[in-house]
């Protein structure tokens, strides 16, 4: 009978459960409006900017979500639970399955001369990602105007939105900031305080060439454990020509140092760690931080905002998720001879120019891939506009170092575009 009893109860709970499952879903259901969610382009930057400040982002989010189970636990890593963590999960898993993430936000600074450069690596990151972009660029005040008239005119197809923002600096230490290693440069370390709103952001430099879709670096955020904040490529792969291991004078990440050019970051994360340093035994936000590691290591760094990142990362190595070196392929990997393998197996997923070899003929091969990509007017057929006479340029610099492994520079080239036509051949 006691046995009965229990069958009984057990059988009685599960269908409470259930009952109370179904209802939370219908209540989602009624308070969801078709689309909801989803922002119309924005061509106009101002525009935009009001929008997103008025209910972007994860404020969007949220306001979808049924209140019968939205509470502050919402935003912790997946494998963390808050109160009530059975439901939260469920409902959690259960709203990620129906709306998936509809933006990648990606985010760049242009100072001086930089346009051209930004422009093309715009077009770069169009041409092949599958999700809408959010693009946020920063640059001075008498650039906006020639990037909003070069922008508006890009045929976006609804897929590609964009914000201008002023270079912006705490007021009492803009000087400082300013002139550290080149004008703006140091506008990276602000975004996680400047994009309130933007939950996790893709940060490049001006001299990137996305030849995969954006889509597949950004799905490492999927990949970070519950401590990872960012992710970055390593400065060198051999230690013998690596910068940091042989002249730093100050401490940096593993054997090589981190490259900052790429940086893709969990911000909601960045602005809640407590970070370890060597300054005070009380650890420091991302905002505290900032200023002190400047002002401890300003004389003895060398690479400006990059460096102080190696510091931090440096005392807080668990916070930091690395990528291959073809995600942040830089002429260092092949001008002494080729010494990124995952490239040699795979080809180079984004071409990092970095030393200004777009705009030069010291590194023929990089500037080929520049030309091709800048040249090429969208809509064109990507086999016989882009592919094809890139190929034939750079068979004209197997005399460097470089271009002897050319075929790393169009390998993973081919198959984007070939995985872009079958995309489109489905209808998608």
């Amino acid at each position: 009978m006691r046995r009965f009893a229990r069958v009984a109860l057990l059988c009685l709970g599960c269908g409470v459960c259930s009952l109370l499952y179904g209802f939370s879903q219908l209540a989602l259901s009624l308070e969801q409006e078709p689309g909801a969610g989803r922002e119309r382009q924005a061509r106009d930057p101002a525009a935009h900017g009001a929008r997103r400040q008025a209910g972007a982002g994860r404020e969007a989010a949220a306001s979808n979500l049924s209140v019968s189970f939205w509470n502050s636990y919402w935003m912790l890593p997946s494998d963390v639970c808050g109160m009530n963590c059975f439901w939260e999960a469920a409902f959690r898993y259960d709203y990620m399955k129906t709306h998936p993430s509809e933006k990648m936000h990606l985010a760049v600074v242009a100072c001086g001369e930089r346009l051209e450069e930004t422009v093309t690596m715009l077009r770069s990151a169009i041409i092949f990602s599958i999700k809408p972009l959010q693009f946020h660029i920063f640059a001075e005040d008498q650039l906006h105007e020639r990037f909003k008239d070069i922008l508006d005119d890009f045929p976006y197809e609804g897929k590609v939105n964009y914000t201008l923002y002023p270079i912006t600096f705490p007021a009492e230490s803009a000087a400082e900031w300013k002139k550290l290693f080149k004008p703006c440069a140091s506008q990276r370390l602000f975004l996680p305080l400047i994009l309130k709103n933007v939950d996790s952001l893709l940060y490049v430099d001006t001299d990137i060439l996305f030849l995969r879709p954006v889509d597949d670096i950004w799905s490492f955020l999927g990949k970070f454990n519950s401590t990872q904040i960012a992710a970055m490529a390593p400065e060198h792969e051999e230690p013998r020509i690596g910068w940091y291991n042989r002249f730093a004078r100050h401490p940096y990440y593993g054997v090589t140092g981190i490259n900052s050019g790429v940086m893709l970051m969990n911000m909601t994360r960045i602005r809640r760690k407590y970070f370890k340093n060597d300054m005070t035994p009380v650890r420091l936000q991302w905002g505290e931080i900032l200023m002190p590691l400047l002002k401890k290591y300003k004389l003895n760094i060398t690479w400006g905002d990059q460096d102080l990142l190696n510091i931090m990362f440096f005392h807080n190595p668990e916070s930091l998720y690395v990528f291959p070196c073809q995600w942040n392929y830089r002429p260092d990997h092949c001008i002494y001879g080729s010494n990124c393998k995952q490239a040699e197996e795979e080809g180079i997923f984004i071409l990092h120019g970095n030393r200004g070899v777009y705009h030069d003929d010291k590194q023929p091969t990089f500037r080929a891939v520049y030309e091709a990509i800048k040249n090429y007017s969208f809509g064109d057929d990507l086999v016989h506009s882009l592919l094809q006479p890139l190929e034939l340029e750079l068979r004209k610099t197997m005399h460097t170092y470089c271009g002897r492994v050319y075929k790393v520079f169009i390998k993973q080239l081919t198959k984007s575009i070939r995985d872009l036509y079958a995309r489109r051949s489905k209808g998608r």
